[in-house]
């Protein structure tokens, strides 16, 4: 397997004995405070490993393509790639990061709402022949630029359509489906399956059961119109919990086994990204500024009287605008913690997290309860892998922070046992020993072949 060219080798610090993750945090803001005070990651990729067995274990019928838009670090790549998952990508970086690292175009699906025609040639030129659809407009464009594509029609869910009503719609509403059926082999294209959009909001596990049962129709109608179909892809939202997983496997299970038996020849795959991801990723701010304000603002002052608890306004290093970009797209982010240095038996109080660009958009969490911090302290985001590490943002020129891979020795050990670090270069992936508050060797360990 091979590494992309142009970026630069990581290393992997190996944690042995008794060591955590929560020490190597520590340790990284130890250095931090007597250096720049960046924020940072750090990353835990045992956890990958770990995702990925808890996946084959309770979703065995189903192939995870890894969807890379949730994080596109470099060794996330190259581990899930040795994992043997696919890949779903959205646009031509992704593309070439994943082709980057020698995964078969047959285990790439270029998705996304509206390609490029560009994007399209890109994918033709380098044999990635599986492509989403969800309209007329894309399956023109896709016919000019891509006529040897194999399309997955894209269907929406009752859960996408209820949710996303307000918004961007994904996915054709099955009443439109034969229409874009008929209108595919018009136009000369191939469809060979049917994926379904599931909204990381959607907490109900019927709705892939739906999913599923809907598959069923669009299959029906494909095969009426002409056309093999033999992959079923369900879709996203899984949220990494081994219970959700449960759930949705007794949901959809029976479905699978009556409408897509193993005898039928479909290929059954989900795309898991967040679920790899989320817990993996560790990050690390720090407060740069400090506002006290009323806890009720919108009375009739706006300082603090003798009897009102502050509400205090804190300003970070890291914004919306950066490894919080989520926040854009409304979702939640879970309120911080402490460093374990910093835990302490203070009071709480209202509080407000902003990033440090003033902008009214760069709050990252509107309310939460902590002890009052001063310029300088420090705050962790525990599950922070999922969407805080695409590439390099346009909306800010602060560089992206950086990230310092870890994995325990028995995880590597693991790994080594199941045949994957065969399968991760060397070149690009070097483990290192790793010491707290003490200068890092540069001497990578002597790995097993």
């Amino acid at each position: 397997m091979k590494g992309l060219a142009d970026e630069p080798n990581y290393s992997v610090a190996l944690l042995e004995g008794a060591m955590a993750l929560s020490d190597v945090v520590e340790n990284h803001i130890y250095e931090q405070t007597l250096a720049g005070k960046n924020a940072f990651f750090v990353a835990d990729l045992g956890v990958l490993m770990r995702q990925h067995v808890r996946w084959r274990t309770h979703m065995p019928q189903m192939r995870p393509f890894y969807a890379v838009q949730a994080n596109s670090s470099l060794a996330v790549i190259e581990i899930l790639a040795a994992l043997s998952t696919g890949f779903i990508c959205t646009n031509k970086y992704e593309l070439e990061l994943v082709q980057g690292y020698g995964v078969p175009s047959e285990d790439i699906i270029y998705s996304g709402v509206c390609k490029q025609l560009s994007q399209i040639k890109y994918a033709a030129k380098n044999g990635i022949d599986f492509l989403v659809c969800d309209n007329e407009a894309e399956l023109r464009k896709i016919a000019r630029c891509h006529p040897r594509a194999k399309l997955l029609l894209e269907v929406a869910t009752e859960a996408s359509s209820e949710g996303e009503e307000m918004g961007m719609m994904f996915g054709s509403k099955l009443k439109d489906c034969r229409h874009l059926l008929e209108s595919a082999k018009k136009l000369g294209l191939q469809v060979v399956g049917v994926r379904f959009h599931i909204p990381s909001s959607c907490d109900n596990p019927q709705a892939y059961s739906h999913a599923v049962s809907d598959a069923r129709c669009v299959f029906d109608m494909g095969e009426d119109i002409g056309f093999s179909m033999t992959i079923l892809d369900i879709g996203g939202g899984f949220n990494g919990s081994e219970t959700q997983l449960k759930q949705i496997n007794s949901a959809v299970r029976p479905l699978l086994d009556l409408y897509f038996p193993a005898s039928s020849g479909v290929s059954i795959m989900a795309e898991p990204g967040s679920y790899y991801v989320s817990s993996s990723f560790t990050l690390a701010v720090n407060i740069i500024a400090k506002e006290v304000g009323a806890r009720d603002l919108h009375g009739n002052h706006d300082e603090p009287s003798p009897n009102d608890e502050p509400e205090f306004l804190y300003y970070m290093n890291d914004g919306v605008y950066g490894s919080f970009t989520s926040k854009l797209a409304d979702n939640v982010i879970p309120a911080p913690a402490l460093p374990k240095s910093g835990v302490s038996e203070e009071p709480v109080f209202a509080s407000s997290l902003w990033g440090p660009s003033g902008d009214e958009l760069d709050q990252v969490v509107d309310q939460c309860l902590l002890p009052e911090l001063s310029v300088g302290d420090w705050l962790i985001f525990n599950n922070a892998g999922a969407y805080c590490l695409g590439p390099p943002s346009t909306f800010t020129d602060l560089p992206r922070p950086p990230v310092y891979y870890t994995i325990s020795t028995g995880d590597w050990f693991e790994m080594q046992d199941a045949g994957i670090t065969q399968d991760i270069s060397m070149k690009n992936f070097s483990l290192v020993p790793y010491f707290l508050h003490s200068g890092q060797s540069d001497e990578a360990l002597s790995v097993p072949a």
